[in-house]
């Protein structure tokens, strides 16, 4: 007779079946049965050295695998990953949060138990702010529809979801009653047509069409469509910086990154010289709009997103986004004819090195342009980090992560791990800041314990590079770290010290070549080195102060 589900095996199961392999967390005595449970599942678990190193590698894992999950326990884990759910919820990540607390009998005359903050029930108020959906597993009777639940959500709206079980619920045979069917999720057809025809009349129309691809393609897995649209009208792509990576940025008719007056002029000028900007998935943040340089006249704008369709100042209701690009594929859209296009490549020189150079900024992004090989995702933290990054050509879809919109520092040792455990087959080039490594960069210590094989550059200029461009002071100087020493610490990897540009040379291929372990490159560059692309955003946000 085959067992009933239990609460905990039920979820399990739902999570494995979503495509969820890896789960990212820290026991704690809340959840520790739920954990004891994971180990006799098909996932496995990945114990990080914090909370919220497991909350970046979750949202990295979601990022690529399409769904992600972290497990933590009550209050004093759970409020460790409010950070990374929060930027996982600011930039459309599917991340399950899954957490413990006290059990229902224990917390009859309200005691005061240990991690509770103010009331039982403070944890999931505030997780309600930065989830999608959330639920408290406190009935065996409805506990199963709940899980499904927030599941769909999280998978519809590639949001994060909550959910809670109290450590006396975990063991309870589930109720699994017949699921009511979930609403159909398709367009109303009337309103799909009419949005159509005026968008093919809109594009027909125009001289110079250009398409804007951004975030949603990557998290609903649209990129083959955006292709197959390219291919067809030979319409010029751009990008945004949240959205880079969109497609291989080595295609036809791809132009590059466009972010308003802190990118590229000549980028810049193509797009918004367009009489019909075709806006696919975009999220108008003011990163994404170069600190609101951008100049884009929404009555020349066609803008589909998951949450609303609009073509110039006219609104569609009931229109989903991927109904809509589908359509558009179909359309008797017209050929473009070919024109000169700017070259996507910002680095218009083969680079050859100078041996005794000091590295700066500009001639290491110039360097690691051709460095990067097909096999390796890019992971960028804030920082120029990111904005020296934009400018590299990525080979392929999706092998370009970043907290682009949400900029939280720290985020890009952690999602490393979780890159390389959702795809094997990808080795993730890690550009970090000495300040966010100083955060979350012992992280290195799971990836030893995993035998991953990341490359770890540290951008090392002895603080906040950012913030000294907006507005200077001692509060920006951080302690210097012996970074490429954490090997000796660790006991595995590589590390490497470089000033000039013959080291980095060295240390490049020495990395490459290392595929047993990480690597870490502790690169030297002057405190008020920067990219361009770093000083003009800088200096626009310094204006707000």
């Amino acid at each position: 007779m085959k067992r009933r589900a239990t609460i905990g095996t039920y979820l399990i199961r739902r999570l494995a079946q979503h495509g969820v392999r890896h789960v990212f967390g820290i026991p704690g005595d809340y959840i520790l049965r739920f954990y004891d449970l994971l180990q006799g599942s098909p996932i496995q678990t990945v114990i990080t050295s914090r909370e919220d190193g497991a909350g970046f590698a979750a949202d990295a894992y979601a990022r690529i695998n399409g769904i992600g999950a972290v497990c933590v326990t009550y209050c004093v884990g759970g409020f460790n990953v409010t950070n990374p759910i929060a930027g996982a919820f600011a930039e459309k990540s599917p991340v399950i949060l899954v957490t413990g607390s006290p059990g229902l009998q224990e917390r009859v005359r309200n005691p005061l138990l240990h991690h509770k903050v103010r009331d039982f029930d403070t944890q999931k108020e505030v997780f309600d702010k930065i989830t999608i959906a959330s639920a408290v597993l406190d009935d065996p009777r409805t506990a199963a529809v709940e899980i499904d639940r927030v599941i769909a959500a999280v998978l519809r709206h590639k949001r994060p979801g909550y959910i809670e079980i109290p450590r006396d619920m975990i063991d309870l045979p589930v109720g699994i009653p017949a699921r009511p069917p979930e609403p159909p999720d398709r367009s109303d057809p009337e309103s799909l047509k009419e949005s159509l025809a005026e968008a093919v009349r809109m594009i027909n129309e125009a001289k110079r069409p250009v398409i804007l691809a951004d975030v949603e393609l990557h998290r609903y897995g649209l990129q083959p469509l955006l292709v197959r649209l390219m291919e067809k009208t030979r319409i010029p792509v751009a990008a945004t910086i949240l959205g880079k990576s969109v497609i291989s940025e080595k295609r036809p008719n791809y132009i590059g990154i466009y972010e308003g007056a802190l990118g590229r002029e000549e980028v810049r000028l193509f797009v918004e010289s367009s009489d019909c900007v075709i806006m696919l998935g975009t999220v108008l943040t003011d990163i994404n709009l170069g600190i609101f340089t951008a100049k884009l006249d929404r009555g020349a704008c066609i803008e589909a997103t998951s949450e609303k369709i609009a073509i110039r100042h006219h609104h569609f209701e009931d229109v989903r986004f991927k109904d809509f690009l589908q359509g558009l594929v179909r359309a008797p859209i017209r050929k473009q004819p070919k024109q000169v296009l700017p070259n996507p490549d910002a680095f218009d020189e083969p680079y050859r090195p100078r041996a005794a150079a000091p590295i700066t900024v500009k001639r290491f992004f110039h360097r690691l342009n051709g460095y990067l090989k097909d096999d390796m995702v890019v992971i960028a933290d804030i920082g120029d980090s990111l904005f020296g990054a934009s400018d590299l050509v990525i080979h392929r879809r999706t092998e370009f992560l970043s907290p682009a919109y949400y900029t939280s520092m720290g985020f890009a040792v952690p999602a490393a791990l979780g890159a390389q455990l959702a795809n094997s087959k990808l080795r993730p080039l890690v550009l970090v800041g000495d300040g966010a490594f100083q955060m979350t960069g012992m992280e290195l210590s799971t990836i030893k314990r995993l035998g991953l094989n990341p490359i770890v550059i540290v951008l090392n200029n002895r603080g906040y590079a950012t913030e000294r461009q907006i507005h200077d002071g001692p509060f920006n100087d951080i302690t210097d770290w012996a970074y490429h020493r954490v090997t000796e610490i660790l006991g595995a990897g590589k590390g490497f010290k470089v000033r000039d540009e013959a080291g980095l040379e060295h240390a490049l291929k020495a990395a490459y070549a290392n595929k047993r372990s990480f690597t870490l490159i502790n690169l030297m560059l002057d405190k008020h080195d920067r990219s361009d692309a770093m000083e003009r955003i800088a200096k626009r946000l310094s204006k707000k102060l």
